[in-house]
C-alpha cells in the first residue's frame, strides 16, 4: 500500500486529500504512478492529465517523475511552488 497525498488544485479534481492505493506490478516510477491514478476516475485523470505541470515528493524527498518507486510508503503530487 501507498498513501498518495494530492495538494492545491490536484485536491479538488480528484476530490481527495490523500488515498491509500495499491498499485499493480508494473507500476515502478513516480510518473508510471501517476498515469495508472489517471484511470482510476474522471477527476483523477483531469488532475493529472498534464504531467508537466506536477511536481513530486517520495516519502517527504522532493523527486523526479522519472524516480522508482521502491518501497516508497507516501508520494505526494503538487503543483510548482514559488516563492517572493
Amino acid at each position: 500500500m501507498v498513501q498518495v497525498l494530492y495538494f492545491a488544485w490536484l485536491k479538488s479534481r480528484t476530490g481527495c486529500a490523500e488515498e491509500q492505493v495499491s498499485p499493480p506490478a508494473g507500476v515502478h516510477t513516480v510518473r508510471d504512478l501517476a498515469c495508472w491514478l489517471r484511470e482510476q476516475s474522471p477527476g483523477h485523470a483531469e488532475a493529472l492529465a498534464d504531467l508537466a505541470v506536477i511536481r513530486a515528493a517520495v516519502d517527504q524527498e522532493h523527486v523526479s517523475l522519472d524516480s522508482p518507486l521502491g518501497e516508497a510508503r507516501e508520494v505526494a503530487f503538487f503543483p510548482p511552488v514559488t516563492g517572493g
